[in-house]
């Protein structure tokens, strides 16, 4: 085989969940139904965000942002995935690879800071609303996505750069349904130290930092909602908190247990829950948790379909 930056393996196999023919039906129509509701939800915010001016706020400009990650990297791993329940082996090129792992990096680490600035925002806007204009202006805001996009497309280069290093000299089976590093340091037959050393330092910024500063200001909304006097407006407000924050935890959580953990290079087979969690579940879970609840969004989905129907 020729070779390709030190590597003799020219193209990969990917596992895929599980390899029992009873489920390969019944997950392929789950996991096809999941990312069918995933892409109409994020492309059906993004889509009403862009055509109604009362949605041209911060709250919505993160929203938008974040409904355009999610669907590109469910788009990245979800149908090269779904081929795994159809193929008795679901090959990937080495480039191919290589791609959907920088792609993967440069989104899941993008949505990490954009869910930071997301919960700046409800800080501000909550326990500062007087100073909220001043503070979240449309040049802060700006300023805060061109920073998290630095940010993944700074970190998916470490990461893919680091992992270019290797060499895939035998095996070039990935036990899991995309390319993620994990299993592709498994797989190499020269030192990963150095990539383990990079996934806890670089990995480990792009987990705490945001999930500290995410904690710490809905700490500040939590206290604020509680000096509330209206005890409707409390219950409603800790209710729209509570669900954000479960979101945000398994979003972090999941990736915490993936990549921080001590044994990094452990077993893949307990970590394919998890990876659904952050790769497929959250992007899913997304539209609906921050806006298709919202009334804003509904009063703009009602006036784009009639004025369709018109």
């Amino acid at each position: 085989m020729a070779l390709i930056n030190g590597s003799v393996v020219t193209e990969f196999i990917l596992l895929g969940l599980t390899d029992q023919p009873d489920l390969q039906v019944p997950l392929f129509l789950v996991f096809l139904l999941m990312y069918m509701i995933t892409a109409l939800g994020n492309l059906t915010l993004i889509i009403l965000i862009v055509l109604n001016s009362h949605l041209h706020t911060p709250m919505y400009f993160f929203l938008f942002n974040l409904s355009f990650v999610d669907f590109c990297y469910s788009s990245v791993i979800i149908p090269k995935m779904l081929m795994n329940f159809i193929l008795k082996k679901n090959f990937i090129s080495y480039v191919g690879c290589m791609t959907q792992f920088y792609l993967f990096g440069f989104c899941v680490i993008l949505e990490c800071y954009i869910l930071t600035s997301m919960a700046y925002d409800r800080y501000v806007a909550i326990c500062n609303p007087l100073l909220y204009n001043i503070v979240m202006s449309p040049k802060m805001c700006s300023y805060l996505m061109l920073g998290s996009y630095l940010m993944g497309f700074s970190g998916a280069m470490i990461h893919t750069g680091c992992v270019l290093r290797l060499s895939f000299c035998d095996g070039n089976i990935i036990n899991h349904y995309f390319c993620d590093l994990l299993p592709l340091l498994q797989l190499s037959c020269t030192s990963t130290y150095v990539n383990e050393i990079e996934v806890l330092i670089v990995a480990g910024k792009d987990i705490i930092v945001p999930t500290v500063i995410i904690f710490i200001s809905y700490g500040f909304i939590l206290s604020s909602i509680f000096q509330m006097k209206s005890t409707k407006g409390m219950s409603k407000a800790f209710s729209t908190c509570s669900s954000h924050i479960i979101a945000v935890s398994l979003f972090f959580g999941s990736g915490a247990f993936m990549y921080l953990k001590p044994n990094s290079t452990g077993t893949m087979n307990n970590g394919k829950i998890p990876s659904i969690i952050y790769t497929i579940l959250i992007p899913m879970m997304n539209p609906l948790i921050y806006s298709l609840r919202n009334k804003d969004v509904k009063v703009a989905l009602r006036k784009t379909l009639r004025k369709k129907i018109l």
